[in-house]
């Protein structure tokens, strides 16, 4: 595996591509304030080059997210079109109907199961599990979770989890995700699906969203993935055969973003570390 190119922004590559499907936490806000530089670079790349599609792992389907944009005072010009791990996960879950499903995870995430008539249940009386993250984000950690998940997986339930992300940045701090909890469930022997990143079906939504902008097929040759989380950004462009801008300075900033700047061998040797690798990388977003 090569080391990434450091590109002095996002303008130097910009030619070689036609779309953008681009992280959002940690690459463009943190959850409390939104990157000025990152968003102007989606700016740039929209106006003169082509589409940009937001790809997130946020487990609530996009409609009920952009307000969060709104909110940070992300422009609408920032960005084309918007999907979800939530938008990719609704047709697993509905599938499943009526459950009923043991859900885990906070009240904002109920627009998730809006509309497919799933029932509620325990995990000692469901059918399935349907997880979004912790209840609460800001205090819970996994081992709070392992006796339940322990029955349910004794009992050889299947858990959807509808964000693959491990962790996220909000503000200064790092807080877990349903991903986290998947992994435990795994541990403890229960099977997990997901349909975020790193896996297919976010990818086929965000390019059929990307063809629809362009108004033709797109060529997977020309479209750049942008990320901020190796297992899920990284690892999800790599394995779709997709070219990856790796942004250094979001969840992996202790490893990697120090004050020295960014180290292409440092970089990639944290890449291969992990089974994969970036074509290019900058410590944060920028035109």
């Amino acid at each position: 595996m090569s080391d990434p190119a450091l590109p002095s922004g996002l303008a130097q590559i910009a030619d070689q591509y036609d779309l953008l499907l681009c992280d959002v936490w940690g690459v463009i806000h943190n959850g409390r304030e939104n990157f000025p530089a990152a968003c102007e670079a989606l700016v740039r790349f929209r106006r003169e080059v082509g589409p940009v599609i937001l790809i997130s792992n946020s487990p609530r389907p996009a409609a009920s997210v952009r307000s969060q944009l709104a909110e940070l005072k992300v422009s609408d010009e920032a960005w084309t079109d918007f999907v979800t791990s939530g938008d990719a996960t609704r047709a697993l879950l509905a599938q499943r109907a009526p459950g009923p499903a043991w859900f885990i995870g906070p009240e904002r995430d109920a627009a998730l199961y809006e509309g497919l008539g799933l029932d509620m249940a325990g995990p000692a009386d469901a059918a399935f599990i349907a997880c979004t993250g912790p209840v609460d984000d800001t205090r819970d950690t996994p081992e709070d979770y392992r006796e339940a998940l322990k029955v349910a997986a004794d009992r050889g339930l299947t858990m959807i989890c509808a964000n693959p992300d491990k962790v996220v940045q909000r503000g200064d701090d790092l807080i877990y995700c349903g991903g986290a909890l998947a992994d435990l469930y795994e541990i403890l022997g229960g099977p997990v699906i997901m349909a975020g990143k790193p896996y297919s079906p976010i990818y086929d939504l965000a390019l059929a969203a990307a063809e629809i902008a362009l108004g033709r097929p797109a060529d997977r040759r020309r479209a750049l993935c942008i990320g901020d989380g190796v297992p899920t950004d990284v690892l999800g462009a790599a394995d779709q055969g997709l070219d990856c801008l790796f942004i250094a300075a979001g969840i992996h900033a202790a490893d990697l973003a120090g004050a020295a700047g960014l180290d292409p061998a440092r970089t990639g040797a944290f890449l291969a570390a992990a089974g994969t690798s970036a074509r290019w990388a900058m410590r944060d977003l920028s035109w």
